[in-house]
């Protein structure tokens, strides 16, 4: 079996070092970036909020190197947003909110918020897009239809948004919650082929439901501009560690539907799979999970366990099946809503402490 590419997108907070509140300050933060000599100008790259960076690593088969560039493009991102006077977190959502948070002076961007309004605002949380190269758009199309029940239990494994706007939302990932208010966000039924994903894209922009491909924010779709499937469900991770964990789960369970014989289970209503992925959102690792085979609630540490199980040959035939074995037991003690309460309670209930840990934690490397 060849070894699939993967690559990921990270999307990391600016902070305010002195009031740790969301900072819009990507624009003079890429300025920085890109007088970085030797360094490629399109590993760092704006968002919809001027609080916000993205990084982007380049494909890679090992995933020790994909660390290597989480690590890298972080610090990268890091020193940069120090020039611009702000911090960078990694979080699903932002724990503090200075004030309204401001648009980046993009006409697309622009565009968006004036067409949809209220639901873009929530648009500036913070999420990590996995991508597995595919050979073609029916190869994606047939990966997507199969990992599509198995997507709930990434989230839960990246979990990293309890805090928003100073609030304990109750959930583990309030981001994956803000994100579904866009109507063109959610999980999908299955397409069938590469015609009908393509055909239900075009009824989609043609509604207004998303204003064009990028807007197409399912829980994983074929890149617009790569060849690859991304999955973007889960919070972006503190922890590089845990990053890299979601990707090589991703790329296995790609892998499993496209060279190791197809995944099990079948295939879900839409109604189903958003309970499934409320239930993620809402408790993590910490209670039970909807099984992607059986459809049964059953505990957490089952559901996870069931997943390494059923691509463990593929974690073995690209040499990931160490960095799972140690990792899984770390995620199922203290994911990352976990640690950021844990932060909150340490501190008497500052959450400024909250961001302070984030930070430390992202740029620890």
């Amino acid at each position: 079996m060849d070894r699939r590419t993967l690559g990921v997108e990270e999307e990391l907070l600016l902070v305010d070092p002195d009031t740790r509140t969301a900072a819009p300050r990507a624009e003079q933060a890429l300025r920085y970036a890109g007088e970085q000599v030797g360094e490629p100008a399109d590993e760092l790259d704006h968002e919809l909020f001027a609080h916000q960076l993205e990084t982007r690593t380049p494909p890679v088969t090992d995933a020790g190197e994909l660390r290597r560039h989480l690590v890298r493009l972080r610090r990268r991102a890091a020193d940069a947003a120090e020039r611009a006077g702000v911090l960078t977190a990694a979080t699903g959502a932002v724990p503090l909110q200075g004030g309204p948070p401001r648009t980046t002076r993009d006409e697309r961007y622009l565009a968006m918020v004036e067409t949809f309004g209220e639901v873009a605002r929530p648009g500036g949380t913070c999420g990590q897009h996995v991508h597995v190269r595919v050979e073609s758009d029916d190869e994606g199309v047939r990966a997507i239809d199969a990992i599509t029940p198995w997507l709930p239990v990434l989230l839960a494994i990246s979990a990293n948004s309890p805090f928003y706007h100073c609030r304990d939302t109750r959930y583990a990932s309030w981001r994956s919650q803000a994100w579904s208010q866009w109507p063109s966000a959610s999980p999908t039924e299955t397409f069938g082929s590469a015609e009908a994903y393509h055909a239900l894209s075009r009824q989609l922009i043609a509604s207004g439901a998303a204003m064009d491909q990028g807007m197409l924010y399912f829980d994983a779709r074929l890149s617009v501009n790569q060849p690859t499937v991304e999955v973007r469900i889960s919070d972006v991770c503190t922890d590089p560690d845990d990053a890299t964990l979601v990707a090589v789960l991703v790329r296995g369970l790609v892998c499993r539907e496209l060279d190791g014989g197809g995944l099990p289970g079948g295939r879900w209503r839409a109604e189903l799979l958003r309970a499934a992925r409320w239930r993620a959102a809402r408790y993590g690792l910490s209670d039970r999970l909807l099984d992607p085979v059986s459809g049964d609630l059953v505990p957490a540490r089952d559901v996870v366990e069931r997943l390494v199980a059923v691509v463990g040959d593929q974690l073995a035939a690209h040499g990931d099946a160490d960095l799972v074995r140690s990792a899984v037991p770390r995620v199922l003690a203290d994911g990352g809503a976990a640690r950021q309460r844990a932060a909150y309670e340490r501190s008497g209930g500052s959450m400024p402490a909250v961001v302070d840990d984030l930070v430390s934690r992202t740029n620890a490397g």
